[in-house]
């Protein structure tokens, strides 16, 4: 089951190193990392989306509770949060392709950022489904390089 943690760390050199040290120093795989200053300069927030059994995540919490730079982990697994990525796609814009890409972007609230003669490259926010599917829909046009962010998330309410 996938698992979604955000941990707040000291915001110094070497504690990305070590807490991704400490997943691969123990065979846990990080399928996404998003990391970045909160309004505490001194505080950076880290959303970790990891995959295991119930027993595998509690050591990965456990773990991660012990490292010295890191202040508290959440992990979101049954609560309401809204998370979203966010994706920039540089795809093919010849003949035809072009509307096609037009009505994608239109249909998903995508924004084109940049146009080229032969390709248009497109910015996308959305739950990973949503960003999933419109990679899905443009593949058939012509996809000339991804690059996705990986998943953030917050709780709901207060």
């Amino acid at each position: 089951m996938r698992h979604t943690i955000a941990v707040l760390v000291e915001n110094e050199f070497g504690v990305l190193s070590r807490v991704a040290g400490l997943f691969s120093g123990r065979g846990f795989n990080i399928e996404s990392l998003c990391v970045a200053e909160t309004t505490d300069p001194g505080v950076s927030r880290m959303t970790i989306v990891t995959a295991g059994n119930d027993q595998i995540i509690e050591q990965i919490l456990k773990q991660l509770n012990k490292l010295v730079p890191v202040l508290k982990v959440i992990d979101f697994t049954g609560t309401e949060t809204v998370d979203r990525e966010l994706v920039l796609v540089k795809v093919n814009a010849d003949g035809d392709g072009k509307a096609e890409v037009l009505r994608l972007v239109d249909i998903f609230r995508a924004k084109i950022v940049d146009v080229a003669p032969r390709c248009y490259t497109i910015e996308m926010t959305g739950g990973e489904g949503k960003v999933s599917a419109f990679l899905q829909m443009l593949r058939p046009i012509g996809i000339k390089e991804i690059v996705r962010t990986g998943k953030v998330a917050i709780s709901r309410g207060t």
